[in-house]
């Protein structure tokens, strides 16, 4: 059968796919109400199979039809989630009631949501379900509050939010396909990013600020590869101050000595902070005070190679310590190779961000699947089996139901972690075998 030939089996192949995602998405919702955190994992980890599947599928099917396929799929699913309340998280009544605070002229980093002085505030439909309302000022930087307050301008509620957070999904898409145009790579790999479950749940359905930050970096990242480097550090910042994870992208970017970009940073970092600094040093809200504890970063005994190395060993009082500084130094060790890389392209330079991203999620990150969001457009521009486990990987770590205990929470991050080790195993053995005949050719 000839390429031309075969075009139309694989269409119709990637549309017996995109039946099959939209089946197993469209009922997750009923399962995960009677059966909980086990049955949405059981489905969607297919479903992100499913979309490491269309994207090798789509590749050999007719470019243009196959693209309207993909983009109507991806909307279709985002709206059915849309119209579903969150089921995951209720981060984003918390974002509504920030920018229900600061709507009311008050500062969202000085009162606790059930502090007596926000009384007027309450209603039946946000403060009830606002997590940690008793003891925890807001976590979200300068520039999520920012998007915070605009958005509930145009309306406090969740959909008004998760629409919203869409509209920067957009921005991450059409930056994803100028890097695919740029990298020379067709636009269906974009099927990788839109028909993937990771981000059709935490955005369209549980609609994470994670978006927000992921829209702004990538914005960064494509103003940065078109020779407009200061304007891509700046949107990158920007990112960062909607969540911090953006800030990792930050060194592949960078020329060593050159001082501008730390003091735009900086700079731009002030600015943000500017409006806020009202409540002086309790601008850094609950982050600063207990966050990292609750996750079990502080004491490390949520972190899953830490763990592994106190059941084999025994709990030492300097371990936690000893792990986030060795941790500390290979995520440096890699920040100081990308930056001191001579020879850049875009291509080397998403590789290296990619890199930076998976090591900090894994190494440092606390683990909950949407903090995973901002790998996913690098599997889709990158392609690679280790981001495609991670992501994958990461919708076992979905554990929001208190009383689903069918499988432990370690066991599942046992999964992850050994899934995105044996797919970086497989990257460098195949990087190996496709190297070893260049050198017998050079050679000859």
């Amino acid at each position: 059968m000839t390429a031309s030939q075969g075009e139309p089996s694989a269409f119709y192949r990637l549309c017996g796919i995109g039946v099959a995602l939209a089946a197993l998405t469209l009922v997750t919702p009923l399962v995960f109400r009677i059966w909980g955190d086990i049955a949405y994992i059981a489905l969607t980890i297919p479903a992100g199979v499913i979309a490491l599947a269309a994207t090798r599928i789509a590749e050999r099917a007719p470019s243009a039809r196959s693209l309207w396929l993909i983009v109507g799929v991806a909307i279709a699913l985002r709206i059915a989630l849309l119209l579903l309340d969150p089921l995951l998280s209720s981060d984003i009544y918390r974002y509504i009631w920030d920018g229900r605070v600061q709507a009311a002229g008050i500062n969202p980093y000085r009162y606790i949501p059930a502090d007596p002085a926000l009384a007027l505030l309450r209603d039946a439909a946000i403060y009830p379900n606002i997590n940690r309302a008793d003891y925890a000022v807001t976590i979200y930087p300068p520039v999520a509050q920012m998007f915070f307050f605009l958005v509930t301008r145009v309306g406090e509620t969740a959909t008004v939010m998760r629409l919203g957070l869409l509209a920067c999904e957009v921005v991450t898409v059409v930056m994803i396909a100028l890097l695919l145009r740029q990298l020379g790579q067709p636009l269906v790999r974009l099927v990788a990013y839109l028909w993937h479950p990771l981000p059709m749940w935490e955005i369209a359905n549980s609609g994470h600020v994670d978006a927000l930050m992921i829209a702004l970096m990538m914005l960064g990242l494509w103003l940065a590869l078109t020779m407009r480097p200061m304007r891509g550090v700046m949107a990158i910042t920007l990112g960062a101050m909607a969540k911090p994870f953006a800030i990792v992208a930050l060194p592949a970017l960078w020329w060593p000595w050159d001082w501008r970009m730390p003091v735009m940073v900086l700079a731009a970092a002030a600015v943000c902070y500017a409006p806020y600094l009202t409540v002086g040093s309790d601008v850094l809200g609950f982050l600063a005070k207990g966050y990292l504890n609750e996750e079990g970063l502080i004491g490390g005994g949520d972190n899953w190679l830490l763990s592994i190395w106190r059941r084999l060993f025994g709990d030492h009082r300097y371990d936690s310590a000893v792990y986030f500084g060795i941790s500390i130094l290979a995520i440096g060790a890699l920040a100081l190779k990308a930056a001191f890389r001579r020879q850049r392209s875009t291509e080397t330079m998403l590789a290296d961000i990619n890199k930076l991203l998976l090591a900090f999620l894994l190494l440092l990150s606390p683990n909950h699947p949407w903090y995973f969001l901002v790998i996913m457009p690098f599997v889709a521009l990158r392609n690679s089996m280790t981001g495609w486990a991670a992501s994958i990987g990461a919708l076992l770590l979905q554990d929001e139901i208190e009383w689903d205990a069918y499988i432990a929470i370690f066991t599942r991050k046992t999964m992850l972690y050994a899934g995105v080790a044996v797919a970086f195993t497989w990257s460098i053995w195949q990087a190996r075998k496709i190297e070893r005949p260049n050198s017998v050719s050079d050679a000859r």
